[in-house]
């Protein structure tokens, strides 16, 4: 089973090592790219949680059910690796990887995932934000 020390060592790497990495508390970083995107990494054995905070839901419920309906299509059509969910009153994107057999490809690919659908759904989800 992967270690923290492991985590940290993929972290290290990704974005070609360009990405700022910080760690918020013991077994969480903050990642933020090159390109902006902050996504949170939690070490939580036996897994590791990736999770980007999108927005939070609109105070409409018309507009919510709207938003919720939209973000299902997304996990059904565009999204390889993790979902979006709630959290609260926010929007969240989340991916959680085994931590048994993981790899740094496994690990950059759930990561690359994210930033990606974060960026190419941001434009159509911004009509929600309030």
């Amino acid at each position: 089973m992967r270690g923290k020390e492991d985590i940290e060592g993929f972290l290290e790497r990704l974005d070609s090592g360009t990405a700022e990495v910080r760690e918020a508390e013991p077994g969480i970083w903050l990642v933020r790219t090159t390109s902006g995107a902050e996504v949170i990494v939690h070490y939580a054995p036996p897994v590791v949680i990736l999770r980007v905070t999108v927005m939070p839901l609109p105070a409409d419920m018309t507009r919510q059910a709207r938003l919720c309906r939209d973000l299902l299509g997304y996990n059904a059509r565009d999204l390889v690796h993790g979902a979006y969910g709630l959290e609260g009153e926010r929007v969240v994107l989340v991916d959680t990887l085994e931590l048994e057999n993981l790899d740094f490809n496994e690990f950059e690919a759930s990561f690359d995932s994210l930033t990606l659908a974060l960026a190419t759904h941001l434009g159509a989800l911004a009509p929600y934000r309030e």
